[in-house]
């Protein structure tokens, strides 16, 4: 990447369009009305986006930007043909590029901002090239695959002063502004206690690795798509979505589904880091008498407990529940009452009553339900237009109008600190199976496991593990050369 090539802070191409037009004579400008009829767009007000990742939820992101009818997308990038197809037929004067790193060199001169939607573990690399080239970014959740990167994302977005979005959507959605208004006005009193929970993984967890390799299909890139993460063979089931259960790629379903869940009380409550975590996780049996330790996966199922500062003096606790794990029903819903969405939701306990929500903070309700028809508090925050819909028309807008003139809602100032605190669960659920081995006055040989039955201190400022040294390792991983952040 050429770094000589870097365009000043916050630049766009608006900007540069508009003051070479200045330069060109008056004359040239000419009002919008004239050019086009009402509702015309000129290009220059128009965001230049580069998509990376372009199949599946890339897909659908760059094809919402475009349907703002304020982005022209430009250039596509995936080292996935197949994956790439649909993109590529929508758009077919956007240039195609394989290695991102060769589209932000050759072309970083030519957009404005970079959608991002690889697989977790190459998240932060692509973001952070495209930021210090001045681009704004909108990254798929997890913003990050470590709790590292998450920190040095957010700070870079401060620093290259960038419009940035994590795609957790529901964070745009009116049912996290009705519940914050229903805390505010003391609906459910003094929240202590939270749980969140989803039906997730959906996909293969707690196995061993592949033993078979398998040939590499002629559209795929495996290089590019290893990217930052160790080298290992090709294995059949990996791509395209599969890769979410091993810690190599995936975050497991507290990176797939936490940024959706726990943005709600994220939110309402104005939580930041956690204090300490703790955890228990499901595993799988190799036979009918051994347990398997697979720890190149995630478990099939965890429980995660964390504490926050609380406005008041107690903490506030939050529970992740995942595979299927559930908390106790409760007793103000009726027995035929929706759970959440069913396989996923919100609870946050309060002194004065409770609240749920599902999946994007999706119909939000006050226990007992009959309540939330009945109560009526003034709407004290700004709605997005298009609600869920609207999370990415809101990201271009905002692009457009530069740094710092328009609100977005999960910026990396907001979605920093939520990634990072799912990202520390799993430090925990990691750092459960962390296998020490040892030989016993017998000379047999014994394994034990010194992260379990633990509470682990975490010190946010200089994110680390204060008594279990161990664990740390997870916070930052080494990238396979020659990538870095």
């Amino acid at each position: 990447m050429k770094k000589n090539a870097k365009k000043p802070s916050g630049s766009s191409r608006r900007d540069f369009l508009k003051t070479s037009a200045i330069a060109a004579g008056a004359f040239m400008i000419v009002p919008r009305h004239v050019l086009g009829g009402p509702g015309y767009i000129a290009p220059s007000d128009k965001l230049v986006v580069a998509g990376v990742g372009v199949g599946g939820k890339g897909q659908s992101d760059i094809w919402n930007f475009y349907q703002s009818g304020k982005a022209d997308i430009a250039y596509l990038c995936d080292v996935d043909d197949r994956r790439a197809a649909v993109s590529r037929e929508r758009f077919p004067k956007a240039k195609y590029y394989k290695d991102w790193r060769e589209l932000l060199d050759k072309e970083h001169k030519n957009f404005d901002a970079v959608s991002v939607s690889t697989p977790d573990h190459n998240h932060a690399v692509i973001a952070m090239g495209a930021m210090e080239l001045g681009k704004h970014v909108y990254v798929q959740k997890p913003l990050t695959h470590d709790i590292y990167e998450a920190r040095k994302l957010t700070e870079a977005a401060k620093k290259y002063k960038v419009v940035t979005q994590m795609g957790n959507q529901g964070a745009s959605a009116d049912g996290v502004r009705k519940m914050r208004e229903w805390y505010d006005a003391g609906l459910i009193g003094d929240v202590e206690e939270v749980y969140v929970w989803t039906n997730r993984p959906v996909w293969p967890q707690g196995i061993p690795w592949p033993k078979n390799s398998a040939p590499v299909p002629s559209e795929l890139d495996w290089d590019l798509w290893l990217g930052t993460a160790p080298y290992k063979d090709y294995v059949e089931g990996l791509v395209p979505f599969n890769w979410r259960g091993w810690w190599d790629y995936g975050t497991g379903a507290l990176g797939d589904m936490g940024c959706h869940l726990i943005e709600p009380p994220f939110s309402v409550l104005g939580l930041q880091y956690p204090k300490d975590v703790e955890c228990s996780v499901g595993s799988v049996y190799v036979d009918e008498f051994q347990r398997g330790y697979f720890p190149e996966s995630c478990p099939p199922s965890s429980h995660v407990i964390m504490s926050f500062d609380g406005k008041k003096e107690k903490d506030i606790t939050l529970h992740w529940m995942d595979g299927g794990i559930k908390p106790m029903r409760p007793e103000e819903l009726g027995p035929e009452e929706t759970f959440g969405d069913g396989g996923n939701g919100a609870l946050l306990i309060g002194s004065k009553g409770k609240m749920m929500c599902g999946t994007y903070s999706l119909n939000p309700q006050l226990l007992p339900t009959s309540r939330t028809d009945e109560v009526n508090v003034p709407q004290t925050y700004d709605r997005v237009p298009g609600g869920i819909d609207g999370h990415y028309a809101q990201w271009v807008e905002a692009a457009i109008a530069g740094y710092g003139n328009k609100k977005v809602s999960s910026p990396f100032e907001v979605a920093g600190p939520l990634t990072e605190s799912l990202l520390i669960a799993n430090l925990a659920i990691r750092g459960y199976d962390i296998q020490k081995k040892t030989t016993n006055a017998k000379g047999e040989t014994e394994y034990q496991y010194p992260g379990r039955d633990i509470k682990m201190i975490w010190d946010a400022e200089n994110m680390r593990v204060t008594n279990f040294e161990e664990a740390n390792r997870f916070v930052k991983r080494d990238y396979r050369e020659p990538y870095t952040l």
